[in-house]
């Protein structure tokens, strides 16, 4: 019978403790990755170490538990430029557009970024800057409000420790974790996300977000109006829920 036990014992450990973690519904403590994978405690707290190091988990102090981190987050974004989620959303994003008669999209975070994966501009309606390809600082777009609300508070945290991770555009949004913070409880309380003018002077976006099978932020959709005109929001959160749901189906996560 063959050897197979893994040739490199830390790393299969390692990728079976992220495997593991993105399959929870929130933090895990270390005792129960130890349990659950049959891996030695102590070995379980000096990997859960390394990988806090490289931003792969975070330590929730509070409550003896690890969640997974920014950079694991990061590894999401690159599944979602290789394609997958583009070719699923673009159907969703063009009916979209159809259905609010706005520019329509999709796009996945990188980092403190959003980056925009696929377009659609409505007929008569203004170029946009977010042509695909393009990043953005997720705190100013609707996109990336969406899924940061979505994210635990101690991955914001990391995101965004403090007032030097801000960038700006219009002189507008949060400019401090705590205004962030803000931002974010409105999010969540209504179930999308806004911007006004914060991307772009003028232009307003709503957003929602899409969940993968563990309830992680892998996308968001959004559409973008002018901000000049009398507009009732209420079909477009509507319409990007809906995508936002239907594409959360499509890639698996129950609804």
């Amino acid at each position: 019978m063959p050897d197979k036990s893994p040739q490199v014992p830390a790393a299969d450990q390692t990728l079976r403790i992220l495997a593991h973690m993105s399959r929870q519904p929130g933090p895990v403590s270390a005792r129960t990755l130890a349990s659950a994978l049959r891996i030695p405690r102590s070995s379980v707290y000096h990997l859960l170490g390394a990988l806090e190091q490289h931003g792969f988990v975070v330590h929730v102090v509070a409550e003896r538990r690890w969640g997974l981190g920014t950079a694991a987050f990061e590894l999401a974004g690159g599944f979602a430029r290789q394609q997958p989620l583009a070719r699923l959303g673009r159907p969703l994003v063009a009916a979209l557009a159809d259905r609010t008669g706005e520019s329509a999209h999709l796009a996945v975070m990188t980092g403190r970024d959003v980056l925009y994966i696929v377009q659609e501009r409505a007929p008569r309606r203004p170029a946009l800057v977010t042509d695909v390809g393009v990043r953005l600082p997720a705190h100013l777009t609707a996109s990336g409000r969406a899924m940061l609300a979505a994210l635990s508070r101690e991955q914001v945290r990391a995101l965004y420790p403090d007032a030097s991770a801000f960038a700006d555009r219009t002189g507008r949004g949060p400019r401090t974790p705590g205004e962030l913070r803000d931002v974010l409880r409105r999010t969540r309380a209504g179930g999308y996300a806004s911007e006004d003018g914060e991307v772009t002077l003028g232009l307003c976006s709503v957003a929602a977000v899409v969940r993968d099978h563990a309830g992680w932020p892998a996308a968001a959709f959004a559409t973008t109006y002018p901000g000049e005109r009398e507009v009732d929001t209420a079909p477009l959160i509507e319409a990007v829920s809906h995508a936002a749901a239907e594409l959360s189906r499509r890639i698996g996560r129950p609804i």
